[in-house]
């Protein structure tokens, strides 16, 4: 029961990096390189999409993560697990403090009624977002590092 726990968490933890990694490095750039009306309304609409989908992803592993923990308490590497069951908890905390709320009002944008430094607030947004990705990666490499 452990080991199939501990690859769902691993895989569920990977697959949201690789979400969160390709969104920093492959859809915004593609979005940014658009006319600005494009690329205002592809991240609103980007940023209502995924706005819905990554907070059951975020606290799904989590959750898994810390279950894990608890179930392999007495394991090698639960050490590595609980760090990284941490870093996630960073991950929830700078979503909510930091991103969510910029996300909150670019999904609502449009060319007509977007704030003059709308530019600058979603430059803020990937800023944050580029550490949020880091503190991901390292919430997985930690997780994959203790499966036995």
């Amino acid at each position: 029961m452990v080991s199939t726990l501990e690859v769902l968490t691993v895989v569920v933890v990977g697959l949201m990096v690789r979400g969160e990694f390709s969104v920093a490095f492959v859809i915004n750039p593609i979005l940014n390189g658009l006319p600005d009306d494009s690329t205002q309304l592809g991240r609103a609409h980007g940023g209502r999409m995924l706005g819905v989908l990554m907070p059951f992803w975020y606290i799904g592993s989590l959750v898994l993560s810390a279950v894990w923990a608890i179930a392999a308490w007495q394991h090698p590497g639960t050490g590595l697990v609980v760090i990284g069951a941490a870093l996630l908890i960073v991950s929830v905390i700078m979503s909510l403090l930091l991103l969510v709320p910029i996300n909150n009002r670019g999904k609502t944008w449009t060319p007509e009624n977007r704030p003059e430094d709308w530019k600058e607030q979603m430059n803020r947004w990937d800023r944050f977002h580029y550490v949020r990705v880091a503190v991901l990666i390292a919430a997985f490499a930690l997780l994959v590092a203790a499966l036995p």
